[in-house]
């Protein structure tokens, strides 16, 4: 069933890159926004844990991934088997324990034995080779502590990478305080990465928890325009203090 439905998918594609005006014009830069965006849905999804939508939402990002192949076919690079083919022997290629004789225990090995296969066979420079520069900030941060760990680099207890945080605060409040705007920037940007690698080492994802407190913002911040019937005059009006009284009022309401 899963064959027949690709193929048909793959027919569709094929047709209306033919057929379509709109399809027919679309090239891999083209579509970079829509592939982004598909993403996202798929990611607000989860997030909402709308279960009943996430089908229709990978759909809409495989599309993406056939659209891509489509294209690619034309131009005579690769089709959307040989996408398929790299997957699938990449996956047996990096799971030895499970297609081959290797011996791994558990998920950090699994982890380490994947970023090093990547070193090893795809002719990369360094273990951080392969973290795309577009990747969200946040992300990426967590990625690259996440590959530097499987060598090592990685502190061995909790309490260390605490002190790397306050470190770090302390340098960024002084360079704020002396005013010196150029430094703070870089101080601040080593705040950020510290948090973010205390996220990684309690196994917390930052991108994910920065996500869930900005949509919290959003219903907060919505309840305090409902008291205002959605008017930015009224609440500029109202001043700080009332605004804030709302906004305590909103953390008993909204979760």
């Amino acid at each position: 069933m899963a064959a027949e439905k690709t193929a048909q998918l793959l027919r569709i594609m094929e047709r209306l890159r033919k057929e379509c005006p709109w399809d027919a014009k679309q090239t891999h830069h083209s579509l970079k926004p829509y592939l982004l965006e598909e993403t996202y849905e798929v990611l607000e999804t989860i997030d909402g844990e709308e279960w009943d939508k996430l089908a229709g939402e990978l759909g809409d990002l495989l599309l993406q991934i056939v659209f891509h192949s489509t294209i690619a076919e034309e131009e005579g690079l690769f089709d959307f088997a040989e996408v398929a083919e790299r997957i699938s022997n990449k996956l047996i290629e990096r799971h030895p324990h499970v297609f081959g004789d290797k011996t791994i225990h558990d998920a950090k090995s699994v982890q380490e034995n994947w970023e090093h296969s990547k070193v090893k066979n795809e002719d990369r420079q360094s273990i951080l080779s392969g973290v795309p520069r577009a990747m969200p900030a946040l992300l990426q941060a967590q990625r690259l502590q996440e590959k530097a760990a499987t060598v090592g680099f990685d502190w061995g207890e909790l309490q260390p990478v605490i002190a790397k945080i306050d470190e770090e605060w302390n340098e960024f409040k002084t360079a704020v305080e002396k005013g010196n705007l150029l430094n703070a920037q870089e101080e601040f940007g080593d705040v950020l990465f510290s948090m973010v690698n205390i996220s990684r080492f309690i196994g917390i994802n930052a991108e994910d928890a920065l996500r869930n407190t900005s949509q919290k913002f959003i219903r907060r911040f919505s309840h305090i325009e409902k008291q205002y019937n959605s008017n930015p005059q009224a609440m500029k009006e109202a001043g700080l203090e009332e605004l804030d009284r709302h906004w305590n009022d909103a953390k008993d309401v909204t979760r």
